[in-house]
């Protein structure tokens, strides 16, 4: 690692200064960051030349101070020279410590991610869902096996990542790992979260991820239609299972409720509202921003299928919902029997909600975003961009005006 440096000794006069000799320093600057050393050595000022930043003259005394300035430089490009073997980052303040041989404690990357990724898992429920620790957790599998694979280390000093680094990264994740888009964005939000960390702690003297765009592409985001709904809602199955599944899922279609918060949905949560009608109040698991849903007939209407069964009173659940894994396999099995090409999922039923079932009807963005728990409208505005039919049913009305006024 190539990082060039520039020395200076100079006569350092304090503010007060009249008269006598004054102090020499010198000055170490790497990227325009200075580092001063006091040589311990004075002299006055008419003998000192800033041009050269020696003594001026030629007697023995002149040529003594002078050669102990040389031998100051030597030991400055020695302890640089060291610390460029050793790979280690230059700065000002690094060859300064080499210098006084001064050790400067190094931190590493995966230092900073394992201590990230302890302080959340300790946060977990309280501030962070278990989905986002798992993600970092991911992502540190991920340098792992980068850094391994690309350099052959099993760490790095956080000094020594660079856009060359972060750009390789990306790529590793993109080809090795076969990521998508988002997927690579996403991972590498989270490893700007740990460097803008370890800035903060000053760790690191600059974010390496300063001017790196990070530009995630839009996503379509499935959802049923009203006869997909009623397809749905009108099959008969043969096994109790997949009628509570579809239950469950139909009643996410109506409420919008996401797997995690129907899931620990208790009757305790379904009250009167300020209408006289059932409403869900309750807080996201995700965001634990407030939710109050009032319930439409169907979802009441299911509700009301499990007030006797066992497992939910004996358990204060709202309705027997089953493991997310058991729930997407049963999904897929109600897919092909309603013969729905859309992948079925949790996610799918949130999205539903907010189109199909509210937007759709004209529900204002503003009572489906309160509805749903997002914690800012743009999210759910990500919904409205793709109601095409509802694009289709608005200019409709106007196109009828215009015809009959022609």
């Amino acid at each position: 690692m190539k990082t060039n440096f520039s020395l200076l000794f100079y006569m350092k006069k304090q503010k007060n200064y009249l008269s006598g000799s004054a102090p020499i320093y010198l000055r170490i600057t790497v990227a325009g960051k200075r580092s001063e050393i006091a040589t311990g050595r004075v002299c006055e000022p008419k003998q000192w030349s800033s041009r050269t930043g020696r003594l001026r003259g030629t007697k023995e005394g002149v040529k003594s101070f002078n050669a102990y300035l040389d031998n100051l430089q030597a030991m400055v490009y020695q302890a640089h020279k060291l610390l460029s073997l050793a790979g280690v980052a230059i700065t000002a303040q690094s060859i300064k410590n080499k210098f006084a041989g001064k050790q400067e404690q190094a931190h590493t990357l995966l230092e900073a991610v394992k201590d990230h990724n302890a302080k959340m898992k300790a946060l977990v429920g309280i501030e962070y869902a278990i989905g986002t620790l798992k993600r970092f957790e991911v992502l540190e599998r991920h340098l792992k096996a980068f850094m391994q694979e690309k350099y052959k280390i099993a760490d790095i000093s956080l000094k020594k990542i660079d856009h060359a680094f972060i750009s390789d990264f990306e790529f590793y994740l993109r080809t090795e790992n076969s990521c998508a888009n988002n997927t690579a964005i996403r991972y590498l939000k989270n490893f700007g979260k740990i460097i803008r960390i370890c800035i903060s702690l000053k760790w690191m003297d600059a974010d390496p991820m300063l001017g790196y765009k990070l530009k995630s592409k839009p996503v379509e985001r499935p959802f049923l239609t009203e006869d997909e709904l009623q397809r749905i809602a009108e099959k008969q199955f043969s096994s109790q299972r997949l009628l509570q599944v579809r239950d469950v899922f139909l009643f996410c279609c109506f409420t919008g409720l996401a797997y995690a918060d129907v899931q620990k949905l208790k009757l305790s949560d379904i009250s009167k509202g300020i209408d006289g009608n059932r409403w869900i109040f309750t807080h996201r698991k995700k965001t634990g921003t407030r939710s109050a849903i009032p319930l439409l007939p169907t979802a009441t209407m299911i509700l009301d299928r499990y007030r006797e069964n066992a497992y939910c009173i004996n358990q204060n659940k709202a309705m027997p919902v089953a493991s997310n894994q058991k729930m997407n396999e049963y999904l897929k099995e109600i897919a092909i029997l309603c013969d729905i090409s859309k992948p079925l999922s949790s996610h799918v039923a949130r999205h539903t909600f907010a189109t199909t079932v509210t937007l759709l009807n004209g529900v204002p963005i503003e009572t489906v975003s309160k509805m749903m728990g997002h914690t800012s409208i743009r999210t759910t505005q990500i919904y409205a961009k793709i109601l095409d039919i509802k694009v289709s049913e608005d200019m409709a009305l106007l196109r009828d005006k215009f015809q009959q006024a022609i």
